[in-house]
């Protein structure tokens, strides 16, 4: 009987995992993409990232249209729609990738009790990373939750299978035929259009990538891939990109495995993505001062580097590496302002957020996250200035008014926040 391939986060055609294990399974394929209305109806009409996936989405459809068959498209709830489609068009299996942020755990885990009940079969593939699940663990079997013997046991495990590319395109002509079907409009998902939005072009520069450990961070130049927001939506393959990290630069492949290690996480302590990964630190005390956090956001603290940060981020919709670590850092240590409030706003701002990569990086900035370094490390926003800035040409790009009387001073002095910060952590910790 006949298959559908359900796209997600892995909108190509090209080494895609679960759409290699629907094409070479009996039967013809059809491929499928659903506008989750319970994701998009907590988004604001101008967000970017509907747009980057609407684009995308268009592109994988005329790609499909090529080899004759067609991507279905739909808009609403997944669980209504896949046993719908799987029962308009008698299939016996539903394939996909598999998720592991808590959201899609759950979805996925009642459509697969759904279709079972109906006779059909889901399949579920690894395609968002090199390893998944229980693929790295330690001797005992429990899952590591910090980095460096993580990355150790990543690297020991890694062979030529798993970077290996799925040869999709050699089954292609399992696909069904197809007539084109028109495409819904994204005005109708409720979105605007923007034709003059332009998103980073999901290859890598070579010279930035034999570069990279040298470059990466100096946020005055194009020292990042800036592939992130194709690995989030999985434009491109994690296979392609790791197999050229390990070609040309380590440094690079150490940020291709963080990515999988946060991933492990979420997926083995659903709680953090909420709540703190060291449940004790739920015990900080935060002082949460609304007026504060609101200079934060517009970038007016009077700290050129933090605010160089959220003006880039909030009028790009990115924000350089380097800048994300000091900025978090200071909200969390400086203000005494919850980690939640900044992984939030970041949800909102950021067009290659990803929740297990963003909860993992604001909980690092916190020190309550799977991190061996105790809570007392305080970046100084002026030596981060002075050290990866030291022209201040990233700063004057985005905060012209410094050094003139319309710069505000800074809303906290660093010798006292810092002080105060450790004290408070300690207090939360010891009580």
């Amino acid at each position: 009987m006949n298959v559908i391939f359900w796209h997600r986060r892995d909108l190509r055609i090209h080494d895609n995992a679960g759409l290699y294990k629907a094409l070479e399974s009996t039967g013809k394929v059809y491929p499928v993409f659903i506008f989750d209305n319970n994701i998009l109806s907590h988004l604001p009409s101008d967000d970017k990232r509907v747009l980057f996936i609407y684009r995308e989405v268009k592109r994988l459809k005329a790609e499909y249209n090529a080899f004759g068959s067609d991507l279905i498209v739909r808009f609403g709830d997944p669980l209504q729609v896949i046993p719908a489609l799987a029962e308009e068009l008698k299939v016996s299996k539903v394939f996909l990738n598999r998720d592991y942020e808590p959201y899609a755990r759950n979805r996925d885990s009642q459509l697969h009790e759904i279709l079972l009940n109906r006779g059909t079969e889901m399949v579920g593939a690894k395609d968002h990373v090199i390893f998944e699940k229980d693929e790295i663990v330690k001797a005992d079997g429990n899952p590591y939750t910090v980095f460096t013997p993580y990355s150790r046991k990543w690297k020991e495990k890694l062979n030529t299978f798993f970077p290996k590319s799925y040869t999709t395109e050699q089954y292609i002509g399992s696909l069904q035929v197809l007539p084109p079907e028109g495409l819904i409009e994204l005005s109708d998902l409720g979105f605007l259009d923007d034709e003059h939005v332009v998103f980073p072009e999901r290859t890598i520069d070579e010279q930035v990538l034999g570069y990279y450990h040298q470059q990466r961070d100096i946020p005055s130049i194009k020292g990042t891939s800036r592939l992130s927001i194709h690995l989030r939506f999985g434009t491109i393959s994690i296979r392609d990109l790791a197999r050229q990290a390990l070609q040309s630069n380590q440094t690079f492949l150490n940020e291709l495995i963080w990515r999988d290690f946060y991933q492990m996480i979420i997926y083995h302590f659903p709680h953090s993505a909420k709540d703190a990964f060291k449940k004790q630190y739920d015990l900080i005390q935060w002082e949460n001062d609304t007026a504060l956090f609101k200079a934060w956001c517009e970038g007016r603290t009077g700290y050129p580097l933090v605010d160089a940060g959220m003006r880039e981020l909030n009028e790009t919709g990115f924000m350089h590496n380097r800048v994300r670590m000091v900025v978090a850092s200071f909200l969390t240590k400086h203000l005494l302002i919850d980690w939640r409030w900044g992984e939030v706003f970041f949800a909102q701002k950021l067009l290659d957020y990803e929740l297990a990569s963003n909860v993992g990086g604001w909980q690092w900035a916190a020190g309550c996250g799977c991190d061996a370094a105790p809570y007392f490390r305080v970046f100084n926003p002026e030596s981060q200035q002075q050290k990866f800035d030291p022209q201040m040409t990233y700063i004057r790009k985005w905060v012209p008014e410094f050094g003139t009387g319309r710069y505000p001073e800074p809303v906290v002095e660093h010798s006292f926040a810092r002080t105060r910060a450790i004290d408070r952590f300690k207090q939360a910790l010891n009580a």
